[in-house]
């Protein structure tokens, strides 16, 4: 069992990671190859995987001689760049003890010990391996895990707003529970305890680790859950990457319409007529999105005026018309 120590300013740190991590989602995909998790549905899958990928990607299997790699590579990074340089800024010491942890007494590689010293042309084969993998595991579905994001970065909002970040804990995993600030995921790393510590909590869906929560944590930063999220099975190129359904599931139709259109500011009354409603359905909208914080709305007067937030043009902005 997993066990995740809140303090109460770590609840005020839970936040939703806004996009997906390249890095992150490509050692999922790995550590699912690896382990052989997922079963059946996953078999053809990893043996696509398994003939695909370059020799180049290689060296990233010494990285994890038992099946967990060191945590200097758990990043959140946009993209592969950044996420690479925040590994490549981990500090000395931290590079050491954890490939220490990794290999213990066993035999290094000698490009594992030239990361040990610091050797740039170590780090240039890592960076280079990481970058070869991604390339052909993930290249050529990540406007599909982009687009299953958004969708679950939705849903997140929206169950916060209705429910609280407690019981949205909670549904992200079903069995676990939240009590006397200890979060407990059942079927997870035996015995396991993670004390935040004031530091908050990274959520992070991942749409190629069919079970299993992948908990990074890293001294001195947020510690990162990985948990699984999506259909189910790995993304595909015909995935839900082409067009906006997904997330008018969640929001419905017209609200997904409001959404957009509080680009730019509206009155209750311009809001309706752009969407063929009433004032009464149009105000239900609006205040359904501002529950949601995808939405704000200001009074002047006798007039109301309602425009999308941050949050919301994250959500609308990136979905195709």
């Amino acid at each position: 069992m997993l066990r995740v120590h809140f303090t109460a300013e770590d609840f005020a740190r839970v936040r939703f990671a806004p996009r997906p991590a390249p890095l992150q989602e490509l050692h999922a995909a790995l550590t699912t190859v690896v382990t052989r998790r997922g079963g059946s549905l996953f078999a053809p899958w990893r043996v696509r995987i398994l003939r695909s990928l370059p020799a180049a990607s290689g060296p990233l299997a010494d990285l994890v001689p038992a099946g967990r790699p060191p945590s200097f590579l758990d990043v959140t990074g946009d993209t592969m760049a950044d996420g690479f340089a925040q590994i490549r800024a981990a500090g000395p010491g931290l590079v050491r003890v954890e490939l220490e942890r990794v290999y213990g007494t066993a035999s290094v590689p000698r490009w594992i010990r030239g990361l040990h010293g610091g050797d740039p042309t170590a780090w240039h084969t890592l960076h280079r391996a990481q970058q070869a993998a991604f390339e052909t595991v993930l290249a050529p579905v990540w406007s599909v895990v982009q687009a299953l994001h958004r969708e679950e970065f939705t849903r997140y909002a929206l169950t916060v707003a209705e429910h609280g970040v407690a019981a949205t804990l909670t549904g992200l995993a079903p069995g676990s529970r939240l009590h006397e600030g200890v979060w407990e995921w059942p079927g997870a790393a035996p015995g396991r305890d993670i004390c935040l510590d004031g530091r908050g909590l990274v959520l992070l869906p991942t749409f190629h680790h069919p079970a299993g929560p992948l908990l990074h944590n890293t001294p001195g930063r947020p510690a990162v859950l990985t948990y699984p999220a999506g259909p189910g099975f790995p993304p595909t190129t015909g995935g839900p990457g082409g067009s906006a359904e997904a997330l008018a599931a969640i929001l419905g139709r017209t609200r997904l319409d409001a959404l957009r259109l509080l680009a730019e500011p509206h009155t209750t009354t311009s809001l309706a007529q752009a969407l063929h409603v009433s004032n009464a359905t149009a105000s239900s909208h609006a205040a359904a999105l501002r529950s949601a914080g995808m939405a704000t709305t200001t009074r002047a007067g006798r007039s109301v005026t309602h425009r999308r937030t941050a949050l919301g043009a994250l959500v609308a902005g990136a979905w195709p018309q």
